[in-house]
């Protein structure tokens, strides 16, 4: 494998176009990365970050047996170091935080043999023999080996898929193999941001997210059986066959904050173009229609950002159906994003939504009961694709929000989560209507706060690290409830004129860079400066404080499901069917 890894560079030589003159040289497998970028992109990376050729740079070689569920692997790391010396190189492997999935061996640094310390379990320690002076370099070399864990049963279904709160292992399925789809989140090992004192940034916690890193550039070769195709970000730089019957995939991505891996067995595709991005929607052979439909969600979704929120930065975007579980919807990553299949199953058929719930014959009573005269399943459908079309929009907002700009998604997961999830609000609103922004607004903003209120969770501060949180099901109400109505308190304050010029502002002033919990509110006072103070106050009265009852109201299921599809008080042989399955649920 290493050989074949040094042989990279000649090959970039003469396949990329455009190469630098010698006395500009730039190493051809950057050369390679930076394909992945819109080319006036590149100018504004580079102001953001520096020279693009000393971003971090990892060349993968990887093999994946699908039917053993192992990968194994080559992982070369480059880093330029810049502002402090460096002692250590730190690499985060999150599949290990919830079990020793990934093992690393044959440590290099610089060509010699390196100690590998373990001082966490999803994190590794390689310590120099002497600290590098900034200016220089270091190179790490290793090898891995990797035993993926089945995905979680039912993560196909979406009553299965909300059992187990956090998914297999804590991870949402991100590290988990069925028959025709592999999630390989996390093998590629990555260098962690670091805080002021030298500190490696805190890493998964089982609850929210997994990690986000400096953007880096990448280029990876994966292997994998005849009959497989290769999901990764970045440009798709071809299929090659191998002596073994195998295919080699090799991506190439430029500036971005993770790499994630995925593989698939007899899925289609369908793809369209948005100014210049090519957006790419892969899925089950059975879920051909709604996948369909999530390629038209994501081009205009990504549509309507660009428009506002200024240029994705990357040639390519795609959306991969996965089996995820623990109730995530989807999962995002820069240029790629995953989008659960218990949402396109539910949305292709709304009825397969209910299966493996208890009671179901009395859920489907229930349903006709509500609906009047509508067939049972109706409005399930409607509000399943709704669901379906918000949670592609959540998940391409997040190419903003933390892909380009950056934050903390474990001690501060609430800047990006909040925002993704009001933008993906303005989405609804500037393609449906106020109306339809308002319907979802209360569905799934208002009524997850709600929801977790009646099953006796408690209101507590949105801002705070992902370990502070009781649960998942907290995690959910707060970060992704209450905390993103700052925003539509802020808007509301303001108007439209000045929040969306604020909005633009702190996208193009934090792109590529890392911002902070406070950042967006100052770039709003600037718009609106005689507001300043009060925007302080709604952000700390919206995420430091517990006002969640008195702003949304108090949870009243009876109100919600007392009244039918008619508008009339439900009748009580209906009303009996909801306490026998949800047994206190019309109480006061």
């Amino acid at each position: 494998m290493r050989s074949y890894l040094r042989r990279w560079p000649l090959l970039a030589l003469l396949l990329v176009p455009g190469i630098a003159p010698a006395g500009d040289f730039v190493p051809p497998e950057v050369q390679f990365a930076l394909q992945h970028l819109k080319s006036e992109e590149r100018a504004r990376a580079a102001q953001a970050l520096g020279p693009l050729e000393d971003l971090p740079r990892y060349l993968v070689q990887l093999e994946v047996d699908p039917k053993a569920r192992k990968v194994t692997g080559h992982l070369r790391v480059e880093l330029s170091v810049r502002n402090r010396p460096l002692d250590a190189v730190h690499l985060r492997v999150t599949p290990n935080a919830f079990d020793p999935r990934v093992a690393l061996s044959d440590v290099k640094v610089n060509g010699q043999p390196a100690k590998l310390q373990h001082p966490e379990d999803s994190l590794y320690r390689v310590q120099l023999d002497s600290p590098i002076a900034p200016g220089g370099s270091a190179v790490v070399e290793l090898e891995l080996e990797a035993r993926v864990p089945r995905a979680q049963p039912g993560s196909t279904t979406l009553m299965g898929s909300l059992g187990n709160p956090g998914g297999a292992g804590g991870d949402y399925g991100a590290f988990a193999a069925m028959d025709d789809f592999v999630s390989l989140v996390g093998v590629v090992p990555l260098v962690p941001p670091l805080d002021a004192s030298g500190n490696p940034w805190a890493g998964p916690t089982g609850v929210g997210d997994l990690a986000l890193y400096e953007p880096s550039n990448v280029l990876a070769n994966i292997i994998v059986p005849s009959g497989w195709k290769v999901h990764a970000t970045g440009v798709p730089m071809g299929e090659l066959p191998q002596k073994n019957g195998r295919i080699r995939y090799t991506f190439a991505a430029g500036a971005v904050r993770d790499f994630p891996v995925f593989a698939s067995r007899g899925y289609q595709s369908a793809t369209a173009t948005v100014n210049g991005v090519t957006v790419e929607s892969f899925f089950a052979s059975r879920d051909v229609e709604v996948g369909r439909r999530v390629l038209k969600y994501a081009s205009d979704a990504l549509s309507e950002f660009e428009r506002r929120l200024g240029p994705l930065p990357f040639k390519f975007f795609r959306v991969v159906e996965a089996p995820l579980s623990g109730g995530a919807g989807g999962m995002e990553f820069p240029g790629l994003v995953t989008v659960g299949t218990a949402l396109y199953r539910g949305a292709g058929d709304p009825g397969s939504a209910l299966e493996g719930m208890q009671g179901m014959g009395q859920m489907q009573q229930l349903l006709q009961a509500m609906g009047g005269d509508a067939a049972p399943f109706a409005q399930l459908g409607k509000t399943l694709e709704r669901t379906l079309e918000f949670t592609v929009a959540h998940e391409v907002a997040h190419q903003y929000f933390a892909g380009l700009v950056g934050s903390d998604p474990i001690n501060a997961p609430v800047v990006d989560e909040s925002l993704a999830q009001y933008a993906a609000l303005l989405y609804m609103e500037w393609k449906h209507g106020r109306a339809a922004a308002e319907q979802m607004r209360q569905e799934a903003l208002v009524s997850s706060y709600h929801l977790f209120r009646l099953s006796g969770g408690k209101d507590a501060a949105a801002d705070r690290p992902t370990s502070e949180f009781d649960d998942p099901l907290q995690y959910g109400a707060l970060v992704y409830g209450k905390a993103p109505l700052l925003h539509h308190a802020s808007r509301k304050l303001i108007g439209d004129e000045a929040f969306f010029k604020g909005l633009r502002s702190y996208v193009d002033t934090y792109r590529f860079k890392w911002t902070c919990g406070d950042c967006l509110t100052r770039e709003l006072a600037k718009a609106s400066p005689s507001n300043a103070k009060e925007l302080e106050r709604l952000r700390v009265h919206w995420w430091k404080e517990t006002h969640g009852d008195e702003d949304l109201g108090q949870a009243n299921m009876g109100a919600l499901l007392g009244v039918g599809a008619d508008g009339q008080e439900l009748d009580p042989e209906t009303k009996k069917l909801i306490e026998e399955l949800l047994p206190g649920l019309l109480k006061e």
